[in-house]
């Protein structure tokens, strides 16, 4: 390939590696990037807001198992990038921020979009942070992404590369080597076999790191009579009608009981973190077994009795093909059925109608359907409640907790599905940070239903005023016509007035050329 600007050759990297689909906003600084888009045949998505494209990013990822790759600008373009850079970060999300950047800070100033640390600031929400000075170093550090994205835990990952090496010409990007597989390990598991086979209440807790391997984990729990709970990112992992699975209920307080039953708890590819059991200790009393692929998490709280850094996947497999069966189970499917009974009332309970509406909801949804949820009541209490059958087909912004993630990252996952369906919800405050990207859904044509829970108010917050017995303060906001503004956009909405008219509207959604936004409030009648 002849020599031509960098930004250029960046495009066609890209695209001999893979990347087909690019979010972003082009802008004066970037313009260079977007010369040889579509020359190299990538599909450009245009955002509405730099937060948007790294969303879209995002969501792209988690859907299609591949790198979510952003184009921003320098300066604002990417502080608007860095709340969903930093959510892929807390999620383990292969995501790629590539921008401009000034070619001096240190003496010129008062230049366009200037920062005094660009590299540093993206630094603090990615994996690594790094700003290119030549053209092969821009290559290698675009093959250094995709590479560890592969072979380590996916985290996202900056690379800033300078106006004047944008521009300057370049020589064509060396041919692909792919990177030497090396043998898969496999970990150590005799002890951990020999202490899940003497066990009489063996529990394993799975997380997001065990999406890949449902399958043997669901084999290994019934093999030493184990039961079972995963984290919200690991729901799915094990199946609804497991009889011994006590679903993604961490988080309530009475698990705590549950859980101290266990005479060997195995906690695989999950961080235990503070949004996973809300609460300051997990609640175990005996052996505690901790594997996961990140060493920093062995070495965290809770501090494990025996730790292993491995893979989830090959970490079951091998206990499979050493354990010649557990004991006898002292765990009774009555005792797991009876604990998911109360839990569900616990949530009636808080949620006065809440469940009955989700339940409207999941019946309605096909079975394969992709749900991307943002920080919402009606997420919160369909995490306990909407049991899932497979993983991976739930994404919420679980670590980081960003409002406004799920409209945009439904986008970037119904781009990645191609027509499989897709689904986003949303609550009336959360949308507002991000709703110019319906636009976009518009723009694409998109079939995709959101679900907009419209409470009137910060309700999440308004009750935890109450407990902590402070007078509820801000809580209240005057929402828009969410109807007319959708319309407004392009896009379709209505507005059920009963949980029988939710299936319909659903599958007309589905069906639908485009978005559309289905209001959804408490008052909703039976």
């Amino acid at each position: 390939m002849a020599k031509r600007p960098l930004g250029a050759q960046i495009s066609h990297l890209l695209k001999a590696r893979g990347v087909d689909v690019i979010f972003g906003i082009p802008g004066v600084h970037n313009q260079e990037m977007y010369r040889g888009i579509e020359e190299a045949g990538i599909t450009h998505i245009l955002a509405r807001h730099e937060q948007g494209a790294g969303f879209m990013a995002d969501g792209y990822a988690r859907a299609s198992g591949r790198p979510g790759v952003c184009y921003v600008i320098t300066g604002p373009g990417v502080l608007n990038a860095l709340t969903p850079i930093g959510q892929a970060y807390s999620d383990s999300v292969p995501v790629l921020l590539i921008a401009s950047c000034l070619d001096e800070v240190g003496f010129e100033k008062g230049q366009l979009h200037q920062m005094n640390d660009q590299e540093g600031a993206a630094a603090s929400v990615t994996d690594w942070s790094a700003t290119a000075t030549t053209a092969q170093a821009a290559y290698g550090l675009i093959d250094r992404a995709l590479g560890e994205f592969e072979t380590k835990r996916a985290r996202p990952k900056a690379i800033h590369v300078p106006i004047k090496l944008l521009e300057a010409e370049a020589e064509a990007p060396p041919a692909h080597r792919p990177m030497m597989e090396a043998a898969p390990l496999t970990p150590d598991v005799a002890e951990i076999a020999q202490v899940l086979a003497a066990a009489e209440r063996p529990l394993i807790i799975a997380g997001g790191g065990c999406v890949s391997c449902s399958d043997a984990l669901r084999q290994l729990a019934k093999l030493c009579g184990a039961a079972s709970f995963t984290t919200y990112a690991g729901r799915g992992v094990f199946s609804p009608i497991d009889p011994l699975h006590f679903g993604s209920n961490l988080s309530r307080p009475t698990s705590e009981a549950i859980i101290a039953k266990a005479d060997v708890v195995l906690a695989i590819g999950t961080e235990l973190a503070e949004v996973d059991i809300w609460r300051p200790d997990l609640g175990h009393k005996d052996t505690f077994i901790r594997v996961d692929i990140d060493p920093a998490v062995l070495t965290g709280h809770p501090m494990a009795d025996i730790a292993l850094c491995a893979d989830a996947g090959a970490t079951a497999s091998g206990l499979i093909d050493v354990m010649q069966g557990g004991g006898t189970s002292l765990w009774a499917a009555q005792e797991v059925s009876q604990a998911r009974d109360s839990w569900r009332a616990e949530i009636e309970a808080e949620r006065k109608g809440l469940p009955e509406i989700i339940e409207a909801v999941q019946d309605a949804v096909p079975d394969d359907v992709m749900i991307y949820s943002d920080m919402t009541g009606f997420a919160y209490a369909a995490k306990d409640i909407w049991q899932m059958d497979r993983p991976a087909h739930w994404h919420h912004p679980f670590g980081f907790g960003t409002l406004g993630y799920a409209l945009p990252a439904s986008i970037g996952g119904a781009i990645a599905r191609q027509g499989k369906p897709t689904l986003c919800i949303i609550g009336d405050y959360g949308v507002q940070y991000t709703l110019p990207e319906l636009a976009t859904a518009v723009e694409l044509g998109l079939p995709l239903p959101i679900i907009l829970w419209d409470n009137g108010k910060l309700g999440e917050i308004e009750d935890s005023m109450v407990r902590a017995q402070i007078a509820p303060n801000a809580v209240i906001q005057r929402n828009p016509d969410f109807i007319a503004l959708a319309k407004a956009y392009g896009a379709t909405a209505v507005e059920p007035a009963t949980r029988a008219d939710i299936a319909p509207a659903l599958q007309a959604a589905f069906a639908a050329k485009g978005p559309t936004v289905i209001r959804l409030t408490p008052k909703l009648a039976p």
